[in-house]
Order: C-alpha cells, then structure tokens, then sequence
C-alpha cells in the first residue's frame, strides 16, 4: 500500500495520465471489509475504525470486559476522516479539503462509502440499511421484514422477521451479515455455508423447525430397505407408539422398529417420538445409519 505522502506527490507529478480527484488513491485505502478513502469516528466511543465492522470486531473481542463490549450505532455517525489529507469532516461523499472522492458508492442515510461498485449496492428504504445486488434483482417483503430475491418472488414463504435473528448455525446476526444467505424450503434463513457445513456432516433438516431441507425420497427409499431387513427382537413385534412428523406435522400411530419410524401421512422419516418407550427420534440419525 502506497503511503500518503507517495500518493500526493505521484498525482503532483508531470504524466500524460489525468489522475481526476474521483480516483486519487482508489484501491490503496481501506480494510478487509471495504475499499474507501475515508475512516470514521465511532460516535459511541470517539475513536477512529476503518469501518463499522473492524469497529464492531475490535469492541467485541474477547480482550475487552463484557459490559463495555458494543456495536456502533451506524445511523449515528457524523463524522469522518479523509485517507487522502486526514481532514477531518462531516459526513459527505467528496473530501471538503482535497476533493477526494471518498467511496464510489455513498449513501447518506447508512453512512457508507465503498469503491467496489460491481456489487451494485443500492439502499431499501423498507430495510433502513444498504443492500448488495442490485435493486431491481430484489423485492422487499413487508411481513418478513428483508429484501429477497425476485426469482423467488411467486413462490415465496413469509416467516415474519425472517432475517431478523441469529444463524442457527454460527449465531451471527443475519439482517446485517455480509455473508451469503439462503432461504430454506420452510421460509428460515440461514448462511449459506453454514448450511453447506450441515450436509457436509449428514444433517438435513432445519435447525429452527427440523424439517427436511432438501428432497430425502431416495433416502427415505433405502430405509425401507434397511427397515424390511432389519425384523425387531419377538419382544417389540407388537410394540406401537405414536410418532409426529417434522415435515407434515402428522400424528401417527406405527410399529416400533429401533432404525426409524415412517409417517403415516407423508412417508417422511424425519419424525420423532412423542408417546410410548423406548423413545427414538429418526430425525438426527437416520442418514448416518444408512451411508
């Protein structure tokens, strides 16, 4: 990375390269999390971060005390200082001393600034917040409270506050999260890779509600087979207990078997056992006993 004084005395040099304020020092400033030419004063502590988030990472580590651990009140900052010149300023897209631009994208309301364009930012008015994707791309559901994308527009499942909650998962807030999210079948959102991270340890149903992720009928298909040659001891031949349904939320009453119990209604086997011992839920290890 360039220094300061290199990058004023490179655009003070004779070249046959115009190099216009709106592009002084592009890419040579910022964090992990975005490329602008400007930092922020955190109006709930009065220091300097490159961004909300190194702010919010810095003030949550595990170094500093519980009770004065915080996130910065985004909407709250009024103040930021230009990579470029160091002038300090109110918030604005151009530096009032050198012209600089400080982000290629800016948004007043969110007080934000980035250069990378190409993630096609655009602020939602419904969200308070700026999204990545492109405006045109999303919808805003007003029940769920979060913009989704419009391919899923016909078919979408309103959970209220949909994103307004933890991943399931790693527990990070999902409204604000700048990593990929996914909607499962059942309308709960959860990261993308953490969702990844599940099948890559054979879990298939959703964290929040435990119905299927995904289409399980070949699987399903092999416990019948499993089922069919595994016959139970003379003792629980006639053993009958009642079983509800994760995916269809059917009561039913089947013939024990130690493997798993199949719905009634659906021919799911992700169910559990609600009445009758010994207790069996097929819902956490059926797709490990059948690999």
């Amino acid at each position: 990375m360039e220094t300061k004084a290199e990058v004023v005395s490179s655009s003070a040099e004779p070249s046959s390269k115009h190099v216009s304020p709106m592009e002084l020092g592009i890419e040579n400033f910022g964090c992990k999390h975005y490329r602008r030419r400007c930092k922020i004063r955190a109006p709930c502590c009065d220091e300097v971060f490159d961004c909300r988030h190194c702010h919010n990472d810095a003030k949550n580590s595990e170094e500093i005390n519980v009770k004065d651990r915080h996130d910065i009140p985004r909407h709250e900052i009024n103040k930021v200082i230009c990579s470029v010149c160091d002038t300090e300023q109110d918030v604005q897209q151009y530096c009032i001393n050198c012209g600089v631009c400080m982000g290629k994208y800016f948004c007043g309301t969110c007080k934000f600034f980035d250069d990378d364009v190409s993630k096609n930012q655009y602020h939602c008015d419904d969200c308070g917040i700026c999204r990545t994707g492109g405006k045109d791309n999303f919808f805003h559901c007003k029940k769920c409270g979060c913009c989704y994308s419009k391919i899923m527009e016909a078919g979408h499942r309103c959970v209220e506050r949909a994103m307004h909650h933890n991943c399931p998962v790693c527990f990070e807030y999902l409204f604000e999260t700048l990593r990929d999210i996914t909607v499962l079948p059942c309308g709960h959102t959860i990261h993308l890779e953490c969702v990844k991270e599940m099948e890559r340890h054979h879990r298939y149903s959703c964290p929040v509600c435990s119905k299927s992720i995904c289409d399980m009928s070949s699987l399903w298909k092999k416990l019948d087979q499993v089922i069919a040659s595994t016959p139970m001891p003379e003792t629980y031949k006639n053993k009958m207990v009642w079983i509800l349904c994760n995916d269809c939320g059917v009561n039913s009453q089947v013939q024990f078997h130690v493997v798993a119990h199949k719905c009634l209604s659906c021919n799911s086997y992700n169910t559990r056992q609600i009445q009758g011992s010994p207790a069996t839920s097929c819902s956490s290890r059926v797709t490990e006993m059948v690999r």
